[in-house]
């Protein structure tokens, strides 16, 4: 089987992009997930958080699948909707498109650069749900907002909500964020447990300044990331319901990949983010892949320039994520 494709990040969320709209690939379900163990684990030439499977939409200009390294789909990725959503407005020459995910067909437009010479996209974040079922977390309550989950930690507290994705939101100092504990009960609740049988996505949450917060988030099927897209939309959302930042205004939310920016916004009690951020590409590349042999082999590979660009934007977000902490 010979594949080409693009490997791309948002805030250093990384991914392969494999484009099936322009070839004619026939991937089975277990093919997908088999390509996507193999071809992102970091022991091998590749290596990436996931797999974007960018296919024919009948309602949309194209749709969105997501398979985390662990072989597992995910319902929604923000930072690869930004490679998406470049991607297809790229290939059919357009400013905006519609792309369709598992949960929702979702707005994304191209952006004025973030930074210069660096590709700039924006994406639309929902539906939200604060619904416990929708996650799942099993408790005997509705909703779980600014609560604590005393079999997690007796200091903490959480709010649960799903983008569509899981998460897990906790508001913290500096010095949780700096401690074991984060890892502990991540890994807890990625494990078999009673509380998230699915698993679920769990970030700390720290308010740098008025406008400003750092979001670190252990990613369900990755494990910690440089960055989770639908983790720094929901965690925009749970810092405006705590009035430590304004519904309708511009977030700087930083992250150990870069920074992205996030827009709240209330519509009669409904809740929607836009994603603002960059979507770079890092190659292009060609594969030959044989899966009963669980095996592939590079066959070109075109390095580009962007990260070089990119690379200003993580320096700066640095600089005030250690300002900040």
């Amino acid at each position: 089987m010979e594949i080409t494709l693009i490997k791309g990040h948002g805030s250093g969320n990384d991914f392969l992009i494999i484009d099936e709209i322009s070839h004619a690939y026939s991937f089975s379900e277990e093919d997908r997930s088999k390509l996507a163990r193999l071809l992102c684990d970091r022991n091998k030439d590749l290596g990436a958080d996931g797999i974007l499977f960018m296919l024919k939409s009948e309602r949309a200009d194209g749709r969105m699948r997501v398979f985390n390294s662990d072989g597992s789909e995910a319902s929604m990725c923000g930072n690869g909707l930004r490679l998406v959503a470049r991607y297809i407005c790229e290939l059919l020459n357009k400013e905006e498109a519609v792309i369709e995910t598992m949960k929702a067909d979702l707005k994304v437009s191209k952006q004025k650069e973030i930074l210069p010479m660096i590709h700039t996209y924006q994406v639309e974040i929902s539906p939200v749900s604060f619904q416990l079922s929708d996650l799942p977390l099993v408790m005997e309550q509705d909703v779980l907002i600014n609560e604590p989950i005393t079999d997690l930690s007796s200091e903490l507290l959480f709010t649960a909500l799903a983008v569509p994705n899981p998460h897990l939101i906790a508001i913290v100092e500096t010095e949780q964020l700096q401690s074991d504990l984060q890892k502990q009960l991540s890994e807890k609740v990625n494990s078999p447990n009673d509380l998230f049988p699915d698993g679920v996505n769990v970030s700390f949450v720290k308010p740098l300044s008025k406008g400003s917060i750092y979001v670190n988030t252990f990613e369900r099927g990755v494990g910690f990331t440089n960055a989770c897209g639908t983790a720094m939309s929901a965690s925009s959302l749970v810092t405006c319901m705590n009035k430590l930042n304004e519904f309708e205004e511009v977030i700087q939310v930083y992250n150990n990949g870069g920074k992205v920016q996030c827009v709240v916004h209330k519509d009669h009690g409904q809740y929607f983010i836009d994603l603002i951020g960059n979507a770079t590409y890092l190659y292009q590349a060609a594969i030959k892949v044989n899966l009963g042999e669980r095996t592939f082999k590079i066959s070109s590979k075109h390095v580009l320039s962007e990260q070089t660009a990119y690379e200003q934007l993580q320096k700066e977000a640095q600089k005030v994520i250690v300002k900040g902490l």
